[in-house]
């Protein structure tokens, strides 16, 4: 299938519309990393050279060698030159795909630098390997294999598998900075268990640890992963799940400020 046949728009607007074969200037993932950061549309908007002199910008992002990741049609509302010569665009995301957004493969094979391209000579050749499964009906894939990101957390965790799995289990989980390599171990005891107390560290990033607040919440949102180690039904009495959270500060020496943000 190609991607003109998912999105009529595209056939019907390819001489006003621009691909923008997004990668980045220091790594061929650049582009997918701003992305998943959620800061795309500005990263998109500061250019070079005056790349997006056409109405429409359809949005693919380098996910593979040959293959793209579609993240939306943009309106290219107006352009401003900087002293620098560069351009600053003002864009807005259209509705047109949106509910194919950050779920469908493109597979392309550029043999060209250009990353600004007509899309009436290419739309013949792009084609869909791949619709990703829409993360609104995301399966929960086991306490055993839960390892997410702030963001992947935030997607998943009012959907129906996830809420259910962690509404009804107490534990200790494992939060991960990326960043340095840091951990924070937790548990979970409330009366909505572990789904509660992550949608603590979602709406405050912190969740109310001392530590954890000295950061700032947008880098939470950047380098945090959440992890279970340990899992036990709602009648576990809390002394001995705690008892457990002490066991794996121990263990993982999360309390030692080189490596964790334990404090006790």
């Amino acid at each position: 299938m190609l991607l003109k046949t998912l999105i009529p728009f595209l056939s019907e607007n390819s001489k006003n519309t621009k691909i923008h074969f997004a990668q980045g200037f220091h790594n061929w993932y650049e582009a997918l990393e701003v992305y998943e950061n959620g800061d795309f549309k500005e990263w998109q908007e500061h250019q070079r050279k005056k790349n997006f002199e056409r109405d429409y910008i359809l949005s693919l992002i380098r996910f593979s060698a040959d293959e793209w990741l579609f993240v939306g049609v943009y309106k290219s509302l107006s352009s401003r030159k900087l002293n620098d010569d560069h351009y600053n665009y003002k864009t807005e995301l259209t509705n047109i795909g949106s509910e194919l957004i950050g779920r469908v493969i493109v597979r392309y094979k550029r043999t060209f630098r250009a990353s600004y391209c007509c899309l009436e000579n290419y739309i013949d050749n792009l084609e869909v390997v791949e619709v990703k499964r829409n993360e609104n009906n995301a399966v929960f894939p086991g306490y055993e294999n839960v390892c997410v990101s702030w963001k992947e957390l935030d997607r998943v965790i009012n959907t129906e598998s996830w809420k259910t799995a962690l509404q009804n289990m107490k534990g200790v989980y494992l939060i991960t900075d990326k960043s340095n390599g840091k951990l924070y171990v937790g548990s979970a005891t409330g009366s909505e268990m572990i789904w509660g107390r992550w949608k603590d560290y979602l709406s405050t990033g912190h969740g109310g640890n001392v530590e954890l607040k000295k950061l700032k919440f947008e880098h939470i949102q950047k380098y945090f992963q959440y992890t279970i180690l340990d899992i036990y039904k709602p009648s576990t009495d809390d002394q001995f799940i705690l008892d457990r959270e002490a066991w794996w500060k121990d263990v993982l020496m999360s309390r030692d400020p080189r490596r964790g943000y334990n404090l006790n």
